[in-house]
């Protein structure tokens, strides 16, 4: 089936191309009343955007919010909602001597295969210019959830071989490179800068947490909310690993040292990440992403053509040396997707629990 569209009872679905006349995401399953703050909107957009500072992409796109459908008043009304952003500064012609060439690390080839059409602009619905709608539906999510006190942050805990040594949460969003620790901003940027002089490229690693997530939210087996939070993660471009709480450190420790002890006052630490038997436990979701390099790289590599003939190829045009601080909102929005779903879901759950079934006439006092 199409893979445009995300969540069950909170859905969204994406739309548009990195060089096509705008993008945006049809929102469907945001309850009624919510008092929707678009400049909070439009402030999670200027996060995500190209252009910030000098060690991203210089493509200049103000990313300003169209709101189609589904406020009236400053309030949703529980219809689909429907938000668009016009592309104004894609440049096309900058792809077109590799309109022929599929490029090494991209969705090209793979692309390719799948549908036989070579979008070449900028890679299309691959580029990461798609997660515009994500963060869309992500802002939209996070004020519902901030409704019940759940809140939602995110951080560069890596850039290259560079790694944070402390978090300091308040001044993540006053660095260049979104560094949750103050003290190595300046070796990332060196690293950042480093790559690009030797037209390369650097990966690094971004921790999201929610907090005051309440116990019990999740489903077992199948729809685990850690596997679901996994899915949900490695659907953003360039991302290559999910980890929930301690990760992969957890094949090197011993049950005594994973197990989180617990106490009235909650938990003694928190190896497993917010989550137990894919449920929320209240205590703080905690999820690291590893981010690889930019794909795009303007020195010569050898590739092959659409007739399959080998070929060198060398990527011009706008291309961030490293894209990890721009993930940055993109994890917390797909998490908070992810959480505002489970919340709805159970709500709906406790409600049927509670007695009420949406299924009876009488509830609606249509019969006697």
């Amino acid at each position: 089936m199409p893979g445009n569209t995300f969540g069950k009872l909170f859905r969204i679905t994406t739309f548009g191309e990195s060089h096509g006349k705008a993008l945006g995401v049809v929102i469907d399953g945001c309850p009624a009343g919510l008092e929707l703050d678009l400049v909070a909107v439009q402030a999670e957009l200027a996060r995500r955007k190209p252009g910030q500072n000098r060690l991203v992409s210089p493509r200049k796109e103000d990313d300003s919010l169209e709101l189609m459908s589904g406020v009236f008043e400053g309030k949703t009304t529980g219809t689909p909602m429907a938000f668009m952003v016009v592309n104004k500064d894609a440049k096309s012609k900058d792809y077109s001597a590799i309109k022929e060439l599929f490029r090494p690390g991209h969705a090209d080839f793979s692309y390719h295969a799948k549908y036989g059409i070579r979008d070449y602009r900028g890679g299309g619905r691959s580029s990461a210019r798609e997660t515009i709608g994500r963060v869309i539906g992500g802002a939209v999510c996070k004020q519902l959830l901030s409704s019940i006190g759940v809140e939602i942050k995110g951080g560069v805990t890596k850039i290259g071989t560079v790694d944070a040594k402390r978090c300091v949460w308040p001044q993540v969003e006053e660095n260049l490179v979104r560094s949750v620790d103050p003290d190595v901003v300046d070796a990332m940027i060196a690293e950042i800068e480093a790559a690009r002089k030797d037209r390369d490229s650097v990966g690094g690693r971004l921790k999201v947490l929610a907090t005051d997530v309440p116990p019990g939210w999740g489903e077992p087996v199948f729809e685990k909310l850690d596997a679901v939070i996994a899915a949900a993660m490695m659907s953003i471009p360039a991302v290559k690993a999910v980890e929930i709480g301690a990760g992969v450190d957890c094949a090197e420790m011993r049950g005594s040292q994973m197990n989180d002890l617990m106490y009235p006052e909650g938990f003694a630490s928190n190896n497993h990440g917010g989550i137990l038997g894919g449920i929320s436990s209240g205590a703080p979701i905690d999820v690291t992403l590893s981010i690889k390099p930019t794909s795009s790289l303007p020195r010569e590599l050898d590739t092959i053509d659409t007739s399959g003939k080998p070929q060198r190829i060398s990527t011009k045009g706008r291309h961030d040396p490293c894209v990890v601080m721009r993930a940055v909102p993109i994890a917390e929005a797909m998490l908070a997707l992810v959480l505002a779903d489970f919340w709805l879901i159970s709500e709906a759950q406790r409600s049927v629990r509670e007695g009420f079934s949406p299924h009876s006439i009488v509830d609606y006092g249509l019969k006697e």
